[in-house]
């Protein structure tokens, strides 16, 4: 467990509450982000690893500080904190209105425990999600007592809870309990004094603030969006073959994962960190590699926390203390020799994990980490500090990013690159169907890079079917992989023609969507929202939606409702508020409604997917891989509304950190339909990133243009799309989709513009 240690207290706008133990620092650190911490003799206790060590405060202007004999006010725009001093209470909430919360006993942040007093009835989320095996029948809704944990096999935690009512509350520690009640939340830490942060706003303002105190999350390779193959028992000839099979069938794939395998592992010298040069001859050479970046299939790899204590390098841990005190030494279940878990907290045994070895093996092929294994020993940090000595390991030696999978998350981790699967998860259907609700509750406390083992990991091989309906599901989550035990195998042919043709068609829409997918890397990191994210979120006030696991939204406009019943021919799909569109059908659904999609029991060709009214959404042709063909012309299917809507185009080069350095390409998009006319604005391109993109190819739907103009400047209409498609020039045409009626208007990319529709009222 991380200790704390005294720091300065920086100046910040705020108020002192003194107690008799200490005092009470109350400041704001951002316009809707509340920091309440206990000094003791003068000094405020050094963050934990759950704050960003880099967090910048950046107060409003706006904000005014008011001390008198009853108390003190702190009060923005966006907050309000009052100390009433008569009543020994702190009240928090929003400027004008009734206090969101108020806090008593403050003496008792000094001794680990915080109590608050909230409204009754307030739905509660956070805290933590479910590992593999447990049920999740409770959704996503929190109550009663909750141990504040990273736990293990694909759980997600954090000191983290939050409402729809309009605020969040994270609390500084690692490890504790935290009990919600029908108007209370109790918390208690373990590691020594407490303090916490408030969140004030809805769902999108409570996790860009979450992101700014814990820190963001850098930016997966590009690679990373599509789709992973993941196999325990295999060799570098069968590596190959799967890799033709898929590239002779078009089937996109962009990763590969080896287990075991890869390692020479239970070998001496280093065997845990290099290539094992029987199963994978040309692995160490590079050959492997060079035939394999020919293809564009990137190889990621299995790490675990232990080593063979009987080897160079076990004799090493031993000589510099690197052992963690919770592990034995015991035989290991797959090597049969004896091995111990290292200890991931010492920044020595960090700095040592990433060696000579594990260099030349990362700079000869494998070029992401899959970590598995550290959550067995309950220390809540050692998944986090594992993937970290792997962060910084790789980040010293490349510009090119890093890619991780873990099996648990504890608040934090996000800094490093770090994504989370779902555990040891078993095949069918009920199996699968859980998978909506471990998602989304690992979102629900910041883990947005979450992924699972598609077709499941134990307990045999999928049905046809379940394995079908498990890559439609897997194509709409953030990371989609497939995965099973020693000697399953999860390609798509291997599951017979339906169900290849069903897996096949999903896997090339997520292909499609790389562009509007990248698009939310970039989000993520700028905003704290994801790609996946709870329907809630954006329809806080539906009751409907309290504990919906049903669907979620992909993007801003697109939601995604899975099939996950074995045999099912009628899925009902509640539709929030506004108007939908089926994406296959191109039908139409007002919201607010539960709608009966028409399920295909027989060949699996259908996934209940729907446009958001105003949807901006990219799409690039199938590929077989990320990058297989420059980009130079992108389509994009524009669904104007009523109301304006917006998406940010993102770009940049896809492997290294220089969008750190303004290395990117960002154009803000938006659309509004008018009185006879549609309006479609562009933003004049941010960074220096040059992509190869030379045009945009709108796809306007709905009544079609009578003319068509570009910052005032009427475009050429040609007679058909296919003559548009021909030219080179900007211009415009009428056409006809699923969708119904398209204008087709083509322009330049890379500068700011207007263009506007005249459409018959």
């Amino acid at each position: 467990m991380p200790g704390r240690s005294a720091t300065a207290t920086q100046a910040r706008p705020g108020f002192d509450i003194p107690l008799d133990a200490g005092t009470l620092r109350v400041e704001l650190v951002a316009p809707g982000t509340l920091h309440v911490q206990f000094h003791k003799g003068g000094h405020a206790p050094a963050p934990t690893i759950v704050i960003d060590p880099a967090l910048h405060a950046v107060a409003p202007s706006d904000v005014q500080v008011t001390q008198e004999a009853g108390g003190a006010r702190l009060q923005s725009a966006r907050l309000e904190a009052v100390w009433d001093k008569q009543h020994g209470e702190l009240r928090i909430g929003v400027p004008g209105q009734a206090p969101l919360l108020r806090q008593f006993a403050l003496s008792s942040l000094g001794h680990g425990r915080l109590s608050l007093i909230h409204a009754k009835g307030e739905p509660m989320y956070g805290i933590g999600g479910f590992d593999a095996t447990e049920p999740a029948t409770a959704g996503l809704l929190r109550d009663g007592y909750r141990p504040v944990t990273a736990g293990e096999q694909g759980h997600a935690g954090a000191p983290f809870v939050w409402t729809t009512a309009g605020y969040g509350v994270l609390i500084d520690g690692v490890g504790g309990q935290i009990a919600l009640g029908d108007t209370r939340i109790d918390a208690r830490m373990f590691d020594g004094g407490l303090d916490y942060y408030v969140f004030l706003g809805d769902p999108h303002a409570i996790f860009g603030a979450l992101a700014q105190v814990s820190g963001r999350s850098p930016l997966f390779p590009k690679w990373a969006m599509g789709f992973t193959n993941s196999q325990w028992g295999i060799d570098e000839k069968e590596l190959l073959d799967i890799v033709h099979g898929y590239r002779e069938r078009h089937i996109p794939l962009d990763n590969f994962t080896l287990d075991f395998d890869w390692k020479a592992w239970g070998e001496d010298d280093y065997g845990e960190f290099r290539w094992n040069e029987h199963k994978f001859p040309d692995g160490d050479n590079g050959k492997l590699k060079a035939l394999l970046d020919a293809q564009g299939v990137h190889l990621t790899g299995i790490m675990k926390p232990r080593i063979h204590v009987d080897t160079v390098e076990g004799r090493e841990a031993t000589e510099h203390g690197y052992w963690l005190a919770q592990s034995d030494p015991a035989p290991d279940y797959f090597s049969g020799k004896i091995v111990r878990e290292l200890d991931f907290a010492d920044p020595a045994a960090r700095a040592w994990f990433f060696n000579k070895a594990l260099k030349h093996s990362f700079e000869t092929g494998i070029v992401g980490w899959w970590n598995d294994e550290a959550d067995d020993v309950a220390v809540d940090l050692q998944h986090m500090d594992m993937q970290r000595a792997l962060y910084d390991g790789q980040r010293a030696i490349s510009d090119l990013r890093v890619w991780s999978l873990n099996r648990n998350f504890y608040l934090g981790a996000q800094r490093y690159a770090y994504g989370i699967w779902s555990g040891d998860i078993r095949t069918g259907f009920a199996s699968m169907a859980g998978q909506r609700q471990r998602m989304l509750s690992a979102i629900n406390v910041g883990a947005m890079q979450w992924g699972m083992d598609g077709g499941g990991f134990k307990g045999g091989t999928p049905t046809p079917e379940n394995y079908a309906r498990w890559i439609q599901f897997g194509a709409f989550t953030p990371v989609f992989r497939v995965h099973g035990e020693l000697g399953q195998h999860r390609q798509p042919w291997v599951y017979g023609p339906v169900a290849e043709k069903a897996a096949t068609a999903a896997i090339r829409l997520r292909q499609s969507l790389i562009p509007y997918i990248y698009s939310y890397e970039h989000q993520r990191r700028a905003t704290g929202i994801g790609l996946v994210r709870p329907l809630l979120f954006d329809w806080p006030t539906d009751a409907n939606l309290r504990n919906d696991v049903d669907a979620w939204l992909f993007g801003d406009h697109l939601l995604v409702s899975p099939v996950v019943e074995e045999g099912q021919t009628v899925k009902p799909v509640y539709l929030p508020a506004g108007e939908w569109i089926d994406w296959f059908s191109g039908r139409h659904y007002a919201g607010g409604q539960t709608i009966e999609h028409k399920a295909d029991a027989r060949h699996w060709s259908d996934i209940p997917l729907y446009i958001r009214d105003g949807a901006i959404i990219p799409v690039a042709p199938v590929m077989d891989h990320v990058g297989q063909h420059p980009l130079t012309e992108l389509a994009v299917e524009l669904f104007p509304a009523a109301h304006a809507t917006r998406f940010d185009y993102y770009d940049d080069d896809g492997k290294t950190y220089g969008y750190e350095q303004g290395e990117y390409f960002l154009q803000s998009m938006q659309l509004e339909a008018r009185e006879g006319s549609v309006a479609f604005a562009i933003a004049a391109p941010q960074g220096s990133y040059q992509p190869a993109l030379k045009s945009w190819l709108l796809k306007f739907h709905g009544k079609p243009a009578q003319a068509v103009r570009s910052n005032g400047r009427a475009l050429e209409a040609f007679a058909s799309v296919d003559a548009l498609r021909a030219s080179a020039d900007d211009g415009w045409a009428i056409g006809e989709d699923r969708f119904g009626p398209v204008t087709w208007v083509r322009v330049a990319a890379g500068k700011g513009q207007t263009i506007t529709l005249d459409v018959l009222k």
